[in-house]
């Protein structure tokens, strides 16, 4: 047996809910799951349709974007999830989508203002959207520069990888990642669902507020701060 079949079966059933949830047509998305001591990850195999994948045709790559294990091609998004991995040590999944509307605001290049409490629930900031990628940055290696993109975006706009858990990317989609695979997932899912609401509440009244700040902290704070108090 593999000795990376626990990644490979996760990556696997990660891969498998992005179409349950809503959050791909026919191949556009993919899912991986990293184990850092090993320092390798599993991601989807390119172009292969949900209904024809198994355990066993999970890519396991290097956080190089080597293959490791595999007679597939991996997803063309590897080098950015790879990137990812190697500079953010403590997430254990990524998640990139074209889901409709968190893409929708992503081909718009706004970032996803926090207009209600759900949005608090999950973060206390907007959710980013980076600028396109610049052509020379185009021109080279696209999968790895949109690694270094995302990361560049982070560090010199202040952001926390560990609080923000996911992004769009201007002209392109979104990118979601966390501590674990399926955290990853959670997380593309609740991102297409506020993507969503904004979309409606602008929809309704052009000229709506962001939510006040007060409301921003009770609704974090009751589910991730010292005093939580949200669940089980």
């Amino acid at each position: 047996m593999s000795m990376y079949e626990a990644i490979k079966h996760d990556a696997y059933r990660q891969n498998m809910q992005l179409p349950q949830l809503g959050l791909v047509l026919f191949t556009f998305g993919n899912a991986s799951v990293a184990n850092h001591a090993l320092g390798v990850f599993a991601i989807k195999p390119s172009g292969v349709a949900y209904t024809d994948l198994t355990p066993e045709k999970m890519v396991v790559v290097d956080f190089d974007g080597k293959i490791v294990e595999g007679d597939l091609r991996p997803s063309s998004d590897t080098k950015t999830h790879a990137v990812l991995y190697k500079h953010w040590p403590s997430i254990g999944g990524i998640v990139h989508t074209h889901s409709t509307y968190a893409t929708a605001w992503a081909q718009s290049q706004r970032d996803i203002p926090i207009y209600g409490t759900t949005h608090a629930d999950h973060l206390t900031t907007d959710i980013p959207c980076i600028p396109p990628m610049a052509d020379e940055m185009i021109a080279g290696d696209y999968e790895y520069e949109t690694g270094f993109q995302i990361l560049n975006h982070f560090e010199q706009n202040g952001l926390d990888y560990k609080e923000i858990e996911m992004v769009l990317v201007g002209n392109h989609a979104p990118f979601t990642w966390g501590k674990t695979g399926e955290k990853a997932i959670y997380n593309s899912a609740v991102l297409e669902y506020i993507a969503k609401m904004a979309m409606l509440t602008e929809g309704i009244n052009p000229n709506v507020p962001r939510l006040k700040d007060s409301l921003i902290k009770k609704h974090y704070e009751r589910k991730h701060g010292a005093g939580a108090y949200y669940g089980q």
